[in-house]
């Protein structure tokens, strides 16, 4: 996350910026269209700071370290999926997560289940061990 953090003055200026899309107080979502733009100006030998600057950002308030990030992330982005990977969500996509558990089958709840219940049943084999070790302590101090 950035350490960045816009305020209302800032954002309505970066909002005014038709290359952006949604601001909030750490982040600037660009265009899809800016950032194909931005991709092939790099490629054709511009820096990540021209072409933020010809773009009209105040590279003051978003930063320099921002600005070649973001140029960076976009180029993997256009070397991975294309000029595509800039129109499409992707987020989330590709993660599984945790299973659920309402997915899972009788045999699963099962061992899931038997598993539980040896955990149980040692923690529960511990602490009496620690409660019978207590009184032979206390019995040997009198």
């Amino acid at each position: 996350m950035s350490k960045i953090i816009f305020n209302e003055h800032q954002q309505r200026q970066l909002e005014a910026n038709p290359n952006v899309k949604i601001v909030t107080d750490r982040t600037i979502q660009y265009t899809p269209d800016f950032k194909l733009q931005a991709v092939k100006q790099n490629q054709s030998g511009k820096g990540p700071v021209e072409i933020f600057t010809e773009a009209g950002f105040d590279l003051k308030v978003i930063g320099i370290k921002k600005a070649q990030s973001a140029l960076a992330r976009w180029r993997r982005t256009f070397h991975t999926y294309g000029e595509n990977g800039f129109l499409e969500e992707r987020r989330g996509k590709a993660s599984k997560g945790r299973p659920k558990k309402e997915n899972a089958s009788a045999e699963k709840k099962l061992a899931q289940a038997e598993a539980r219940i040896r955990l149980l049943e040692a923690e529960l084999t511990l602490l009496k061990k620690l409660d019978e070790l207590e009184r032979q302590a206390k019995k040997n101090r009198r």
